[in-house]
């Protein structure tokens, strides 16, 4: 098979309510990392009131958002709460940004009286945090282990929630430099099966095209049941910008 044979179809979920800090260009970095070598992509955006066929897509897009947009978007989700969960048991990958992230877990605690409820797709929970963790940020990423591969994950964070996992879901990264999730134990992001929640924004693809690619690779190999490797790119422009950034945050 010639990679021109391949397709994939990609859900960014409520782009309308969750689009703050450039997260758009994450399905853009997607998109086109898949197009320029060949891979048919389609993009389709589930708005309120749609119902999600969980077989139907083979990458999930959530970005983050305001206070007032992350409550509608809680609504939403949680109508679709066991078609994603479905989705998220049969290995198709997903990425959850900031306030995305914090709804694919259990519950966001805003007060002793108020929780936003999440759909538990990753065992974590957030509570309020009394001052912004704001800055740019460096992590490793454990599975990106090839020698010839930069492990080294960068982003820009600005969250007040601070976010404890548990349980079979795992730290998408070490932190570096940065607060991560909660400031305390070094942990930045969560990561169960395919599914991986973070508070990177920036947007993240862009700028780490060797976890992109990860991700189209979980992709493809879900989909087509083997693995297939992914013609290379020329990455200077993108690979100046992780490195700059990783200058910036700090190893």
């Amino acid at each position: 098979m010639n990679q021109i044979d391949f397709s994939l179809n990609i859900a960014h979920l409520y782009p309308d309510l969750l689009n703050i800090y450039g997260d758009f260009g994450n399905i853009l970095a997607f998109k086109n990392r898949c197009l320029w070598r060949g891979i048919e992509i389609n993009v389709e955006e589930i708005k309120a009131g749609h119902r999600i066929n969980p077989d139907e897509f083979d990458f999930y897009f959530i970005g983050g958002g305001q206070d007032i947009e992350q409550y509608m978007a809680s609504e939403e989700l949680l109508k679709n709460k066991e078609r994603l969960k479905k989705a998220a048991e049969n290995n198709v990958p997903m990425l959850a940004i900031c306030g995305g992230y914090q709804l694919f877990g259990h519950y966001y605690r805003i007060s002793k009286e108020k929780n936003l409820d999440g759909i538990s797709i990753l065992d974590c929970y957030t509570t309020a945090g009394n001052k912004r963790l704001i800055g740019n940020i460096s992590g490793v990423c454990s599975y990106l282990t090839k020698d010839d591969v930069d492990n080294t994950v960068v982003g820009f964070e600005n969250h007040s929630g601070l976010t404890y996992i548990k349980g079979d879901t795992k730290p998408f990264l070490k932190v570096i430099k940065g607060f991560g999730n909660n400031g305390k134990d070094k942990t930045e992001g969560a990561r169960y099966k395919n599914v991986f929640g973070t508070y990177l924004h920036g947007p993240l693809l862009p700028k780490n095209p060797v976890f992109c690619d990860y991700l189209i690779s979980l992709a493809l190999k879900r989909k087509y049941k083997c693995n297939i490797p992914l013609v290379e790119l020329a990455d200077t422009v993108e690979e100046k910008a992780h490195e700059a950034c990783l200058k910036i945050a700090g190893k």
